[in-house]
């Protein structure tokens, strides 16, 4: 069972146990003195809304009202319009890879002032979120102690992540969250990037982060970045809120998922700071294993 709020989910495996579950459920609702709306009730379907969600048994899917809406939606030409379709996409963001990134256009037209520019770059994007959203990738629900694995993307503008687990060889994304970089944010380097990718993703996924092992793939030497006594103040503040959670850092493998193959395109190579950083942990590696 699924509660929030005022909204609740009896999930079952079979028909016959379904009944069985309904039955306690009520049970339960009597002894509590509790009534539901029976118009806003739906019983032994394969799938149904919830929070907003269309939930079935192979996972999450967008409500389909909203893709519908959106897909009707004309271009947009006014203040109200741009901030009426940035308020929709903001409620799929968990469907949608790099949303931020994907947004960039419209979060520029709403900072010119009143009126709003809607260029050739703001239909570009508006016409690819609509195409994207037809296809929106199916949202996996994790299953309780397995380990999650999370893959982290930087750009100029923003910094993004996306949850997956694994099942049967595939990768299934579970969500993807995406932040827009403060004007001093982009001026941190691409190392301090990548960290605060990582800070952003366990503060927004924190139940995640409590409840499962969470293996994070990166090319960028994280954990050394981390616990180097000489970080900034922003990476070991970082790193002292990290060190509640188990996390293990992992190379970048080979990603067997396409809804995550589409969403990487991590930085590859090492700047020159992480460079420099390697050199000295490892000349004082060297130090400490010669004898004296």
């Amino acid at each position: 069972m699924e509660v929030y709020v005022d909204d609740m989910l009896t999930k079952s495996i079979t028909a016959d146990r379904h009944t069985d579950d309904l039955r306690e459920t009520f049970d339960v609702l009597v002894r509590y003195g509790m009534k539901l709306n029976a118009a806003k009730c739906v019983f032994g379907v394969p799938s149904g809304r919830f929070l907003g969600y269309q939930v079935h048994q192979r996972g999450i899917e967008v409500n389909p009202e909203k893709i519908q809406a959106l897909a009707k939606m004309v271009s947009p030409r006014t203040l109200k319009d741009v901030q009426k379709l940035t308020g929709c996409l903001a409620s799929l963001s968990r469907f949608i890879a790099k949303s931020t990134d994907r947004c960039l256009p419209f979060f520029k037209a709403l900072k010119k002032g009143k009126g709003v520019e809607w260029n050739e770059d703001c239909e570009k994007a508006f016409q690819a979120l609509k195409d994207y959203l037809g296809q929106a990738p199916l949202l996996s629900k994790p299953e309780t102690g397995e380990t999650l694995y999370m893959y982290l993307s930087v750009s100029e503008a923003a910094t993004s992540s996306v949850l997956v687990r694994q099942e049967d060889g595939i990768q299934k994304p579970i969500y993807y969250t995406s932040k827009a970089l403060l004007p001093a944010e982009t001026r941190y380097s691409p190392a301090e990037k990548m960290a605060l990718a990582l800070i952003t993703a366990a503060r927004k996924l924190r139940p995640y982060f409590q409840a499962h092992k969470i293996g994070v793939y990166t090319n960028c030497p994280l954990k050394l970045i981390l616990q180097k006594p000489e970080v900034s103040g922003r990476l070991t503040k970082w790193a002292i809120e990290l060190s509640e959670f188990d996390v293990e850092y992992l190379p970048r493998t080979a990603i067997k998922a396409q809804a995550v193959v589409d969403f990487v395109a991590e930085f590859t190579e090492p700047s020159i700071e992480v460079a420099r950083m390697m050199v000295e942990q490892n000349k004082k590696n060297i130090q400490m294993a010669t004898p004296r």
